[in-house]
């Protein structure tokens, strides 16, 4: 992104650039990302006033791979039409400040974009990093969609969720990147049964594949493709055959808790029948009173059961199908009503 105008302005061709900024950060122990957001911002100097609506306007002039602009609105109609919900997000280490400006982010394009960026004093000039974006620590914003926890200050991204409470499970996710501070986002999804594709431009030739080769072979990716985001491309059918994929899967998932639901319910209530079963005979036994049953608070937590027990009327079935097998019984034993 920086290179597609803003490096150009203060005076710089990107080798070079890059080259001082990765320099000033071996010398000196520092983050790259921290490094070029620094040069950036001293580069400005004397140039123009380094603001948050500059470097939206750098980021509006930003050139896209073919099809770029109309993926979103594609694929979110191709979800729809399968009953997959599709959701974009962007996990970069250039600029959220550019991401914003650009067309994509005015469209609504992104559900959240978690990127570097700048803290800005009330004149809107940048003056210290707010947020910055590399490597392992992308990985925490692949958590929080997973969660759902998406601000970006939540620290419930650390909290335990079982795998069926996720808002997103990792076999839903695709992971599409062409850098290395891509590679442990990819690695995280692809480990965890979801899709990373590695993304190329093909037209560097051959060599460009070199990268997505590497990344393939150790199993950072499972699949890679030209990028190509038009209509009919590789990358576009993969994609489709992905969410076509996550929706027969969603089907055939629901089959199963269904089945589990189902035989849970029938051994519930197999359980509480044999509780209320207790319950009756230590009613009916001469020897036991029936308020010594709190002497054995087991007996009644087992049928009473949990709450969710109670919503479902299982306890109460339980107790009315009891009630009608030991009708004679009760009937014959003299019972009044209220013991009844």
């Amino acid at each position: 992104m920086q290179a597609q105008g803003y490096i150009q302005s203060v005076g710089f061709d990107k080798d070079r650039f890059w080259a001082e900024s990765n320099s000033m950060a071996k010398e000196n122990d520092m983050d790259q990302n921290l490094s070029y957001m620094l040069k950036m911002k001293n580069e400005s100097e004397g140039k123009f006033v380094f603001t948050r609506q500059n470097l939206q306007e750098y980021g509006a002039k930003i050139k896209y791979f073919p099809g770029v602009k109309e993926w979103f609105k594609r694929t979110k109609g191709y979800g729809d039409k399968y009953g997959v919900k599709i959701e974009h997000y962007v996990i970069s280490s250039g600029l959220k400040e550019m991401i914003e400006g650009t067309i994509l982010s005015q469209n609504g394009c992104f559900e959240r974009i978690y990127a570097s960026s700048f803290y800005y004093n009330d004149r809107g000039v940048a003056v210290w990093p707010a947020q910055v974006v590399n490597y392992t620590n992308k990985t925490q914003f692949i958590f929080r969609i997973s969660k759902g926890y998406l601000d970006i200050n939540d620290e419930r991204v650390n909290d335990y969720v079982k795998p069926e409470n996720l808002r997103v499970p990792f076999r839903n996710m695709v992971y599409i990147g062409d850098s290395d501070t891509d590679v442990p986002c990819m690695k995280l999804v692809n480990a965890n049964g979801g899709y990373s594709i590695g993304v190329f431009n093909s037209d560097l030739g051959e060599n460009a594949k070199q990268r997505v080769h590497k990344m393939f072979l150790e199993k950072r990716i499972g699949y890679f493709c030209p990028a190509d985001y038009t209509a009919k491309s590789p990358l576009d059918i993969l994609l489709k055959d992905i969410i076509r994929l996550t929706a027969i899967r969603s089907q055939i998932e629901q089959i199963h808790l269904e089945c589990e639901k189902d035989t849970r319910l029938r051994k519930r209530d197999c359980d509480l029948a044999k509780a209320v079963d207790t319950l009756v005979r230590v009613r009916r036994s001469a020897s036991t009173d029936w308020n010594g049953l709190m002497s054995n608070p087991e007996i009644l937590i087992n049928a009473i059961g949990a709450s969710d027990d109670l919503q479902d009327g299982l306890f109460y079935r339980a107790i009315m199908e009891q009630a009608q097998r030991y009708k004679p019984a009760i009937e014959k034993s003299g019972c009044s009503d209220d013991e009844r």
